[in-house]
């Protein structure tokens, strides 16, 4: 296992719970470089040891101080683990600027840094690179499926991995790629769909279900994804890509329901707002080639109560998440959210 990981955006919600999980699980130490958009936390790495953990704020896009991080890499197993990224579709169709450039610009640069140090180079992407799927298609998304992005999002993200795969090839920099479904766990930004719901029902209002609620997506449990993301640091073959998924497949009422039944709220006290444009129907994920070529299995098998638990995190650390409630609503009523 590594020695010292550099994770970009180690202060957002993925971020975190890997940095979190690596703390716990391994003996590495971990400097976090994260921009502290309105999407990263400090607090979110709080209470891990200081000796081990070290946060430095800064743009994945500044060529002076990737490469300063990079270069203080310095041994045989060290590598870099890339999480940052602008990635809510819903901020990407009002300004698809700030996800050009972290998403493009920002991997290239640290793609650059890596080709220079020749330091190991893992790459978080999505599985909304490869589109959607129709509601009763019998397949999943596999690591030969075809790039389809419908937002610029999902677009950006795709081009970031591709960068990634002409690196190898051209320049042969030591990268990996997973392609993970829809996490949830702790330390979610409230602008995303179950913190959202949570959130709601905490404050006393109804939760808020774009359309008829029938898109599905393939949930994971961010631990699950974090100890995936090791497997392939460890035993990932170079140059390979590995969707990482733990069959999760809920479309959205079903997961608003689930969350009232939590709260002890009939099944239908929600309200339908107006639907996102391009809505993909529906995420699933084929993880098959990361199981059975690194012996990965997700350990949150059991989503209602996976669920549960992070309704119960979110209850216990109002003082985490209320700061960003009220600016969350706000941007959402505009668009009559």
């Amino acid at each position: 296992m590594p020695r010292h990981l550099l994770v970009t955006g180690g202060a957002g919600f993925i971020g975190s719970a890997f940095v979190h999980h690596v703390v716990t699980t391994t003996d590495a130490h971990v400097t976090v470089l994260d921009k502290l958009t309105y999407a990263g936390h400090r607090e979110s790495l709080a209470g891990l040891p200081e000796e081990r953990v070290r946060l430095v704020v800064g743009d994945v896009a500044d060529q002076g101080l990737v490469d300063e991080l990079v270069g203080s890499l310095t041994g045989e197993d060290d590598a870099i683990v890339h999480y940052a990224a602008e990635s809510h579709n819903d901020n990407s169709l009002n300004d698809p600027s700030p996800f050009l450039t972290t998403n493009l610009i920002g991997t290239f640069t640290l793609l650059e840094a890596a080709r220079r140090h020749d330091v190991r180079f893992h790459h978080i992407s999505t599985d909304e690179v490869y589109g959607d799927l129709e509601l009763d298609d019998p397949v999943r998304f596999t690591e030969h499926t075809a790039y389809n992005p419908s937002s610029p999002y999902s677009a950006s993200k795709a081009g970031s991995d591709m960068l990634v795969r002409a690196w190898v090839r051209s320049f042969g920099v030591q990268a990996t790629i997973s392609n993970c479904s829809n996490n949830y766990g702790p330390r979610q930004h409230v602008e995303k769909f179950i913190p959202r719901q949570i959130t709601n029902l905490i404050d006393g209002i109804r939760p808020r279900l774009y359309g008829a609620g029938l898109n599905v997506r393939d949930w994971i449990h961010a631990d699950d994804h974090s100890s995936a993301v090791l497997a392939i640091l460890d035993r990932g073959r170079i140059g390979e890509t590995y969707l990482i998924g733990a069959d999760g497949e809920k479309n959205n009422l079903e997961v608003v329901q689930m969350i009232l039944e939590a709260f002890g709220r009939p099944a239908d006290d929600f309200d339908h707002v107006t639907d996102r444009p391009g809505h993909d129907l529906r995420y699933a994920i084929d993880s098959t080639k990361l199981r059975e070529e690194l012996g990965w299995t997700p350990s949150f098998q059991d989503f209602e109560a996976g669920l549960a638990a992070t309704i119960d995190w979110y209850r216990e650390n109002e003082a985490w998440w209320r700061p960003q409630k009220a600016e969350t609503e706000a941007k959402y009523a505009k668009t009559g959210q």
